[in-house]
């Protein structure tokens, strides 16, 4: 009988599942269908004439094309190097004969019509006729029946041989070829994503090539034994990967080595300059492999990875994101706020960041490594975290970036916290300032992205116990002294010999100034925690000074145009009124603390609380103008006087009061603009440090000295006042035992 089958194919027999043909010429008989003659089943010849050709196969009873064997092996697929695989051939002399179809990732298809090929360095090379190009195979299949069983299935016949049937995909496209593996540019290959390959010995099979391992080609002892240099060496060749994208399996795979590297150095390398190298290798290398996990998006994508000493976040926003303003990312101990969605309307509504923090880096990236304007102990207070911008053409910020930083050591109160970034070399900075901290977190704020830390300062400048101390008692000292000049000037305030407008107000501004500065320095540990109390504290501290050196160029006025006149500055003939000079004396310091703000705002909140180094021009600038002027009127006012006492008798009483008032104005004014002449010169010189401090907390001791003690109307005030003390004392004493002598059971 004939074959009724859909698909006329053999099987077995020596023709390689060849069809039957009808009819077929046995021993001078034709048949037109299968016959069993000679053989147990059912068989027929696979050409018109048996007896010439001998070519057979036996007749099958069901349908092929339903019935048959799968073959799904990734490694049989035309892209595999067979190099993986340990002892290097895998054949198919084992295979049973029949009908069999290619699925899987290996693809559906044989590859066949080959030429020739070749063996060289442990390569075959194949050369295909219809596509004319070469490839890297395990051998060379010779060509098979098939037959096309329609709805894109094709089967083969295969027989055991010392090769190995090689595959590819008819129509390949990205899931083709399964989890980190995609096609190839060639005959339906598969071939690993770029930069990562299948790991050496390791044969594929399911539905992965086991696309897993970088291509860093390290040395076969690096692989064994990971030393320092294996470490160094490892870290460059992450820098030479060229994958845009990697799985993130891989990429944790690979920052744990990152890490492994890390516990190697921190126990082998000492040199600064190695560790520097070694700092930058691993951040370097940190960021090349977290920026292969950013993957385009139409709205939002995070990844998250959580290692012992690392953890990572990464946070990609695409056209349709509907997001605030302003995202947080939170990691453990440490979380950043940045405009994302700003920096996206920049690069055409997409945009990609990337958070880090290292808990262990300071080992290599120590915090001696940060230039501290004084020498002193430094305490690496958070770990380090980076951020970048992966792929992200315009990387500028739209707004200044918060992050919020867990202490890892405590806080000591006396302490500067600064917040910097990594440089190159050195913790430095730049473009960053800590705008909160409490006893366990602090905020730091930065125009940029960059590595960032928090380094504590202990003991800052290194002060010495004693001279807090003596700073503390000559402060308070001059306090209690400007208390008592100005309670005098109060009791006196009728006579013009003893005091002024101006005298009172340089008084009350000098009291005001040296209090805030004794509180600030007592509280500095707390009150530097909150750098916008900080600052206010400076500015405050700012227009105090500026305001007694102003009232002390008024009082330099007001007698230039007293010895003028030879009137008495509060006689009905003076120029100003007190009115006009107390809006003169307290707008001109605040006019210049405006101007000083509004051309560098964050002029304002040194280590101590003052102006900071590069902001000194906004005091030092005005005091020397108002010293400068001063001089000036002194000199005109004692020629003035020259002449003016020249003819007459230097008795008279109201020219001898004058020359007191001008001489008591001059030492004033050598007491007051002196010493801080004196400070401008007296960093780095103990000696210079300690005369400073002491003639400016001395300040309200000279004055009281020189307008009280020295000041023949203000003795007999006190003089008089004691004798009522003294008197009102004598009677209170002297009234009970008067009382106690009358009392009717005395003895």
């Amino acid at each position: 009988m004939g074959s009724s089958l859909p698909v006329n194919v053999t099987i077995n027999g020596n023709s390689a599942g060849a069809p039957c043909v009808f009819p077929f010429l046995y021993n001078g008989n034709y048949y037109a269908e299968c016959v069993s003659l000679d053989w147990s089943v059912l068989w027929c010849s696979t050409t018109n004439n048996y007896n010439r050709d001998r070519k057979w196969g036996e007749c099958l009873d069901y349908d092929v094309c339903l019935y048959h064997e799968t073959l799904s092996d990734p490694w049989r697929n035309i892209g595999f190097n067979f190099t993986s695989v340990s002892g290097w051939r895998v054949n198919d002399s084992s295979l049973q004969e029949g009908w069999y179809e290619f699925s899987g990732i290996g693809g559906d298809r044989m590859a066949y019509y080959c030429l020739s090929f070749t063996i060289a360095d442990n390569t075959v090379v194949l050369i295909d006729c219809n596509v004319n190009s070469d490839f890297v195979l395990n051998t060379c299949e010779v060509p098979t029946q098939h037959v096309d069983c329609g709805g894109e299935l094709v089967l083969y016949y295969l027989t055991p041989i010392n090769r190995t049937y090689i595959t590819r995909h008819s129509s390949c496209g990205p899931s083709s070829c399964g989890q980190h593996a995609r096609c190839g540019l060639a005959y339906g290959s598969c071939e690993c994503e770029p930069g990562i390959t299948i790991p050496d010995g390791f044969l594929p099979t399911g539905d992965s090539y086991g696309c897993s391992e970088l291509i860093l080609n390290l040395r076969e002892e690096c692989k064994d034994t990971f030393t320092g240099e294996c470490a160094k060496e490892f870290l460059s060749s992450i820098q030479k990967i060229t994958a845009e994208g990697l799985p993130q399996e891989i990429v944790e795979r690979y920052l744990e080595k990152v890490l492994e590297c890390m516990n190697v150095l921190e126990n082998t390398v000492t040199d600064q300059n190695q560790l520097v190298w070694y700092g930058n290798a691993v951040l370097n290398a940190v960021e090349k492999l977290v920026s292969t996990l950013v993957m385009e998006t139409d709205t939002t994508n995070v990844t998250n990875i959580t290692l012992p000493t690392l953890d990572v976040i990464v946070f990609v926003v695409g056209p349709n994101a509907s997001l605030g303003t302003t995202i947080q990312l939170t990691i453990r101990s440490a979380l950043m706020d940045i405009d994302l969605i700003g920096i996206s309307k920049n690069n055409n509504g997409s945009a990609a960041v990337a958070f880090m923090s290292y808990t262990n880096l300071s080992t290599l990236l120590r915090p001696s490594f940060f230039n501290s304007p004084v020498n002193t102990e430094k305490t690496m207070l958070s770990t380090v975290v980076s951020a970048i911008l992966p792929k992200t053409t315009n990387t500028q910020l739209t707004k200044p970036v918060n992050f919020t930083l867990k202490h890892i050591a405590r806080l000591q109160p006396k302490s500067i916290l600064t917040c910097v970034h990594w440089k190159e070399t050195k913790w430095v900075e730049d473009g960053c300032k800590v705008t909160h901290t409490n006893e366990s977190h602090s905020t730091c704020s930065c125009v940029h992205l960059s590595t960032f830390a928090l380094i504590m300062l202990p003991n800052p400048g290194q002060s010495d116990p004693l001279l807090e101390l003596l700073n503390m008692i000559a402060v308070s000292v001059g306090l209690v002294f400007l208390s008592l000049a100005l309670l005098t000037f109060a009791l006196c305030k009728r006579d013009s010999r003893v005091t002024n407008t101006a005298l009172i107000n340089l008084c009350i501004s000098l009291l005001l100034a040296h209090l805030l500065f004794l509180l600030t320095q007592e509280f500095l540990g707390y009150i530097r925690r909150y750098k916008m109390v900080c600052a206010a504290m400076a500015g405050v501290l700012h227009y105090l000074f500026l305001s007694a050196f102003v009232w002390m160029f008024i009082e330099a006025f007001l007698l230039f145009l007293f010895v003028k006149n030879m009137t008495k500055i509060r006689s009905k003939k003076d120029v100003l009124s007190w009115k006009y000079l107390i809006v003169i004396g307290y707008v001109i310091p605040l006019a210049v603390v405006g101007v000083s703000v509004g051309l560098f705002p964050g002029g304002y909140g040194s280590e101590k609380c003052w102006i900071q180094k590069n902001f000194t021009w906004s005091f030092l600038g005005p005091v020397c103008v108002i010293l400068a002027s001063n001089i000036v009127l002194f000199c005109v006012i004692i020629v003035m006087l020259k002449y003016a006492l020249a003819g007459l008798n230097n008795q008279v009483s109201q020219f001898r009061q004058t020359r007191i008032l001008v001489f008591k104005t001059i030492v004033q004014f050598i007491v007051l603009g002196c010493s801080w002449i004196l400070g401008f010169f007296s960093e780095g010189s103990k000696v210079l440090e300690i005369v400073f401090l002491f003639l400016n907390s001395q300040q309200g001791t000279f004055i009281f000295l020189v307008h009280c003690v020295l000041n023949q109307k203000v003795r007999q005030q006190y003089r008089k006042y004691l004798s009522m003390v003294c008197s009102c004392c004598k009677s209170v004493t002297k009234a009970p035992a008067k009382k106690t002598s009358s009392h009717p059971h005395s003895n």
